[in-house]
């Protein structure tokens, strides 16, 4: 065994981070938290800290002492509304002060809404409200009589739109602004367009959708105009002149619209575009008024204008097909290998009026696309064309789930003719695990396709048909997992906010967030375990993987609304036994037709997550400084801990529903005594063993079952449940070519026909949470303080592996751990970054070994201690 030891090596400090932004400019706040990570040698430690802010050549600074570089706060005067500032940080350690870091630009957006002089524009010809209609263009032509020294877009829309300058695009965002609760926030984004804009004639324009605002949305044919009727843009477009004079053009009387060449565009059903509509130049100085007619001007309240916390969603990767079969004379099946959300480009040629027909699917059925999951979606785009020649084409407001596509209209099709763009937000990648088994990794990336497929715009599920809706239980159980694939704290910190707008006055949380009717089942909103606590554990989550403390203190209100919420309905049983219960949400053995009705009692997990929510909520008081909250909601835990065992337990340990996910919840949530826990370990363990070690829980029981087993000495059995492989396990999906987690454990059956269940979808991420148990267990990384500053390495090899690397990407820089296992022994090897301590404890031994700030830990077990270990 070896652990380095310190020496006085340059310290290295990285330039500031922003929030939780990856991009710095438009931000929204005027005092911005900063981070900054740090490379120095083993042990050192950071003994204080000093920022420099250059505020147009006027220089402050300001420090602090401590271990503090995540998330400080801002020390200097508020910035203001277009502000821009260079701010640098150097750091004291062992009596020396660092090199100052290279320095981050940030810019402020528009914080006031005297700031805003943009209004809704849009079309202003009649259109025939609850109806896809057509969409149209806007733009505005404006002289610049004075050289350009810098030029700021700020953008949003409702609907989704596409800027252009002078011809040009602005930015590579997709399906811009997103889809936030549009009444009370509403996304706009800042874009530097120095280059588009010229001294002279200059032209402005957007491309418009309907998008979420108004295109049809939620279940058994949907709803139009949601949250309006309109099709407008807001834009504000800021150009400064070298004399330091500035020209504002905003969305105003002036602008004027046309019919835009997409005949329509929806996000369930496609995307039709006639080409011979299109107007060329349309956007440049010069272009035809013809068709142009002033726009009408709408309302909107500046102060739901809001800066996004979370990066917007872009085109991620290309991918080319690998297999292309013609199957007529004009029709092509695409298979691309990979199920993924995004759109087709295509190279299209052929006569005017020619149509080419793009359909999609995730999977197929007995050769043809698999389109009964699509539901009422109809997943079609269209092109129609003007027999110009070849041209790339791509829809632009719309998005589809699939693996395969059906191309009809073209008689070839050359290689590289077709690539599926993959769009989501552009969180930054930061956690990785590979082991040695090819099934496992398989796993785990469809677990990170899976996120992939449903993190665009809001936390939804089922990416391809009629829903795509932000289920509060999926991302409750999942945020785990998400936290350590993806940097997604500002994706989640955003949708949280709209949670807590949307949660009704007496407390209940909504099934899905933002809101939309949802039929009988989900309209009226009403209380369930596992979705509403959502407002309690994922903030939570955020706190601890990311250490932000501040997501805490904003979502308290609407965590502590929903916890008393339960504790009205609970009563003074302290045990919830009404409300909409949706239970251990499909559960394998639930019928096709009713995915509530699962093996484990619904009340017993209600009233678990009762117990175990309600104890979160005091930690987080306690986090907070809330002392005299953090003892009651503890003390009402403590009481409803007490309830459960009064009404659940018999026999020492053994539970009334005899069930997996009802053991497996009462271990992980604590609810039992130490000689209780490890009875229901016991019978957790038999009853996976009866069962094959095939998986027996649905979306409650799932998250915490492998936990629960290798909490109560059952590793083996962790193990045996996630290799098995066949019908229902995670394997089985793997098996039959799954390349995303499905929303049912047997969405596709073994004879390879697709479920005969209404509700059936080919990526979902809620089964995908055992990954979490993956990293901390075959990873063996867990954070024991708020954001890694901390962790516990305890990796635990089991089943037939032979290694397993696991990297992670804190705000304090990479950690890395591996283990190896051969004929000799095992090896281990774990390296910490700069403001990280650990702990590590080996499988089979009592010692533990404490690391310093930035060590590398190596040791190896001999082979006679691993064979005694793994007899």
């Amino acid at each position: 065994m070896s652990i380095n030891t310190p020496n006085r090596n340059t310290v290295h400090v990285t330039p500031p981070t922003i929030e939780h932004l990856r991009e710095s400019i438009g931000i929204g706040t005027p005092t911005p938290r900063l981070s900054w990570k740090i490379s120095a040698a083993p042990g050192w430690t950071q003994d204080a800290w000093e920022l420099e802010v250059d505020r147009g050549g006027q220089l402050s600074r300001s420090g602090g002492r401590g271990h503090e570089q995540v998330l400080v706060s801002w020390p200097f005067e508020p910035l203001l509304s277009r502000e821009s500032a260079a701010i640098r940080v150097r750091v004291l350690g062992g009596g020396t002060w660092s090199a100052w870091s290279d320095a981050t630009t940030v810019e402020v957006g528009l914080l006031e809404e005297a700031d805003w002089q943009a209004m809704p524009v849009g079309a202003a010809w009649e259109e025939e409200a609850g109806t896809d209609r057509r969409p149209s263009l806007v733009r505005r032509e404006f002289h610049l009589a004075k050289p350009v020294r810098s030029a700021r877009l700020y953008v949003t829309a409702h609907g989704l739109y596409e800027a252009e300058i002078n011809g040009q695009r602005v930015g590579d965002h997709e399906l811009s602004p997103g889809w936030t609760k549009y009444d009370d926030r509403l996304i706009y984004w800042t874009f530097d367009v120095t280059q588009h804009v010229q001294q002279g004639a200059n032209v402005i324009g957007a491309w418009l959708g309907d998008g979420w605002y108004r295109g049809r949305l939620g279940f058994n044919g949907g709803y139009h105009d949601l949250y309006g009727t309109d099709q407008s843009l807001i834009a504000q477009l800021e150009i400064e002149h070298t004399d330091d004079s500035r020209h504002v053009v905003a969305t105003d009387a002036d602008w004027v619209a046309a019919l835009s060449p997409m005949t329509s565009a929806g996000l369930y059903d496609g995307e039709k575009h006639d080409t011979r509509e299109e107007q060329d130049g349309w956007s440049t100085p010069g272009a035809s008024d013809d068709g142009w007619t002033p726009v009408k001007v709408r309302s909107r309240d500046a102060a739901t204008l809001v800066a996004p916390s979370l990066p917007p969603v872009r085109c991620t990767q290309e991918i080319e097909p690998v297999s292309v079969t013609r199957t007529a004379e004009d029709s092509h099946l695409i298979d691309f290998g990979q199920n993924l959300v995004g759109r087709l480009r295509v190279e299209v040629d052929g006569p005017a009026g020619h149509r080419i027909e793009l359909r999609h699917a995730e999977v197929l059925e007995h050769g043809e696309l698999g389109v009964r999951p699509l539901r009422l979606a109809d997943a079609h785009d269209i092109i129609t064309l003007d027999g110009r020649g070849p041209r790339l084409w791509e829809p632009k407001f719309t998005f589809h789930g699939f693996r395969y596509a059906v191309i009809t209209g073209l008689a070839e099709l050359p290689v590289g003719g077709v690539i599926a763009r993959v769009l989501h937000n552009d969180m930054e990648r930061t956690g990785t695990l590979t082991t040695s088994s090819d099934d496992l990794n398989r796993l785990h990336e469809n677990v990170v396709w899976g996120m992939r497929g449903n993190f665009l715009s809001i936390p939804m599920d089922c990416p391809q048909r009629d829903e795509r809706l932000g289920w509060t239980g999926d991302i409750q159980v999942f945020a785990p997992t998400a936290s350590f694939l993806y940097d997604c704290a500002g994706f989640l910190e955003s949708w949280l906010a709209d949670l807590a707008l949307e949660q009704l006055p007496d407390g209940t949380v909504p099934w899905f967030v933002p809101v939309v009717p949802g039929g009988p089942t989900w309209t009226p909103i009403e209380t369930g375990a596992v979705w509403g606590d959502a407002s309690v554990l994922t903030p939570l989550v955020l706190h601890e993987r990311f250490g932000d403390r501040g997501i805490l203190a904003r979502q308290f209100e609407s965590g502590r609304a929903w916890v008393d919420r339960m504790i009205l309905q609970s009563g003074d049983s302290r045990l919830w036994k009404s409300a909409h219960q949706l239970g251990d949400w499909l559960d394998p053995a639930a019928p096709p037709h009713d995915p509530a009705d699962g093996q484990t009692d619904k009340y017993l997990v209600a009233s678990a997550y009762f117990a175990y929510t309600t104890r979160r909520l005091a930690d987080i008081a306690i986090t907070l400084g809330r002392t005299s909250e953090a003892s009651r909601y503890a003390t009402i835990a403590s009481q409803a801990r007490d309830a459960f065992r009064g009404e659940y337990v018999v026999d020492g340990g053994l539970l009334t529903s005899d069930a997996q996910t009802a053991y497996a919840l009462a271990i992980r949530f604590d609810l039992l005594s130490a000689s209780e826990k490890q009875v229901a370990g016991a019978r957790l363990a038999q009853l996976v063993r009866e069962a094959g070690h095939r998986i027996a829980t649905g979306f409650a029981g799932t998250p915490v079952i492998s936990d629960a087993l290798t909490a109560t000495g059952h590793l083996d059995d962790a193990y045996a449940l996630l290799l098995e492989d066949s019908c229902p396990s995670w394997l089985y999906t793997v098996r039959m070519g799954g390349t995303t987690i499905w929303e049912r454990w047997d969405s596709m059956l073994p004879d390879g026909s697709i479920n005969p269940g209404e509700m059936t979808s080919f990526n979902h991420y809620a089964l995908g949470s055992v990954a979490d148990w993956m990293h901390r267990t075959i990873g063996g990384l867990a954070p024991a303080q708020p954001g890694y500053r901390r962790v516990v390495w305890a990796p635990q090899p089991g089943g037939d592996l032979t290694s397993a690397t696991i990297a992670f990407d804190s705000r304090y820089g990479r950690i890395t751990g591996s283990w190896t296992r051969t004929l000799e022994g095992v090896s281990y090897e774990l390296q910490l970054p700069t403001g990280v301590t650990g702990q590590v404890r080996l499988p089979g031994a009592d010692e533990r070994f404490e690391l310093v700030s930035g060590a590398k830990f190596e040791h190896r077990v001999a082979a006679p201690a691993l064979e005694t270990r793994v007899r």
